[in-house]
């Protein structure tokens, strides 16, 4: 899941963001996209490009997509699923279309265009939340599937915990500092995004493993009749399971996000025109593994399931080789998280970075720089990962506040703007719609949460 982020103008961080994305002979100029001019590279091919902006929108929202079956049914669940798919391809190209008027090569740019430094570095703020609310997820995975998890008063065994029974090295706490120590921090040690391409391929291919593994199951227990009807509707019947609707908002609005690599995507494109259809080939890619994976996962646990599907996965469920395959889907998702893991921390160390140090000389070429803030990041993200109860929580912020306007409030306020004046009547409403539905839906949502 690459997240180059950029910071608007011509920052240091930004440049390295980008640069380290772009193939060198598209390294130029101060905004590191400049002539392709080379003679090795002559642009990103379609089906490339539909991989990398799909290995964006894929991450941790799968695991709590089922959940957001049990609060809204199967029905109503699986059609927001479509419809966020939908609205997420319209800020696309409101965002596209005004970064093509405004010649900007970055979201940042295109933020800044209409509402300078300030509009630049709230969405750099924006960025440095969401992905360290996606890291905390990753952290809180890893920990419910090897160490295990409580929930009502019932505990889900982890697979180290299976395998060797409960004991101090494989708790909660000691799982993450294994984990951290030995995996994220050498891979976060990595300053270029490119050194990571090996690591992000095995990432995505494990993540495939665990979606047919799931649907396989699935459908051989449903053939042998071993599956009850599921719950097609919600279950309302007072006010507080009405405002319980709402708090499954903020994760379909995580799931979809996708837009800070859309510009370096779109600046490699041998033709600039094909960013419309990579955008909804990805879209529709993404939806059917999110619909497959919600609607098998939901049948499979119905109103047993939890916020974390993964944890479901410590029971016998009823087939051959029952903990084989539970260990299989759960040991692959877990260790494409953790591949996952420092290419998302790439983009946060860069963005946090132009945050704390805006006319600082770039991170790559300060050793002590970078030193410091990786261990800092991974220290609050550890931290969080230990003290946050569960994945639900972290979506609820993360997807409630920062992700919301990245993928929906931004892209509709620059339209609002219209600093070049193309913006159609239809584009305005379309706006006006995107920017109170996420308002309105995630406000209810965090109340909803609060008073729960």
């Amino acid at each position: 899941m690459v997240m180059p982020i950029s910071s608007g103008g011509d920052h240091a961080a930004e440049t390295e963001s980008t640069e380290s994305l772009l193939p060198k002979n598209q390294q130029r100029g101060g905004d590191g996209v400049g002539d392709d001019g080379g003679d090795d590279f002559h642009g990103a091919s379609f089906a490339g490009a539909v991989f990398n902006l799909s290995t964006t929108i894929v991450g941790a929202g799968i695991m709590a997509l089922p959940v957001t079956m049990k609060v809204l049914g199967l029905a109503p669940g699986l059609v927001l699923i479509v419809l966020a798919a939908m609205l997420t391809d319209a800020s696309i190209e409101l965002l596209v279309r005004y970064s093509r008027a405004a010649g900007a090569k970055s979201y940042g740019r295109a933020m800044g265009d209409a509402f300078g430094a300030f509009g630049r570095g709230f969405l750099q703020f924006c960025v440095v939340v969401n992905n360290v609310g996606v890291m905390v997820v990753y952290m809180i995975i890893i920990g419910d599937v090897l160490s295990g998890t409580s929930s009502h008063g019932v505990h889900h065994h982890g697979v180290i915990e299976g395998w060797f029974g409960p004991n101090r090295w494989n708790g909660r706490f000691a799982i993450l500092t294994i984990t951290t120590f030995g995996v994220f921090a050498p891979l976060a040690s990595f300053k270029r995004v490119d050194s990571l391409r090996f690591t992000s391929a095995v990432s995505v291919a494990l993540a495939v493993v665990f979606v047919v593994i799931t649907a396989g199951i699935a459908i051989f227990k449903l053939a042998r009749g071993q599956i009850p009807m599921p719950q097609l509707f919600p279950d309302v019947h007072d006010w507080p399971s009405v405002w319980r609707l709402f708090t499954a908002a903020p994760v379909l609005v995580t799931a979809y996000i996708c837009h800070y690599n859309v510009h370096p995507i779109y600046n490699e494109l041998r033709d600039s025109l094909q960013i419309r259809p990579i955008v909804r080939t990805s879209l529709l890619l993404c939806s059917a593994v999110y619909i497959t994976t919600s609607f098998f996962g939901f049948l499979l646990f119905g109103d047993a399931t939890l916020d974390d599907v993964l944890a479901n996965l410590d029971a016998n469920l009823g087939i051959p080789y029952s903990s084989v395959f539970n260990d299989a889907v759960r040991v692959s998702y877990v260790l494409h998280l953790m591949l996952v893991f420092p290419i998302v921390f790439h983009a946060l160390r860069l963005n946090m970075d132009g945050l704390l140090f805006p006319s600082a000389r770039p991170l790559s070429c300060d050793n002590r720089r970078f030193a410091v803030l990786t261990a800092a990041l991974l220290a609050v993200i550890f931290l969080a990962a230990n003290f946050i109860p569960n994945i639900w929580d972290a979506f609820q912020f993360t997807g409630a506040t920062a992700s919301v306007c990245v993928a929906y409030i931004f892209p509709a306020a620059i339209t609002l703007r219209d600093h070049h004046g193309i913006a159609r009547k239809r584009d305005k409403l379309l706006s006006v719609f995107m920017i109170v539905l996420a308002v309105v839906a995630n406000a209810v949502a965090v109340y909803s949460d609060a008073c729960s």
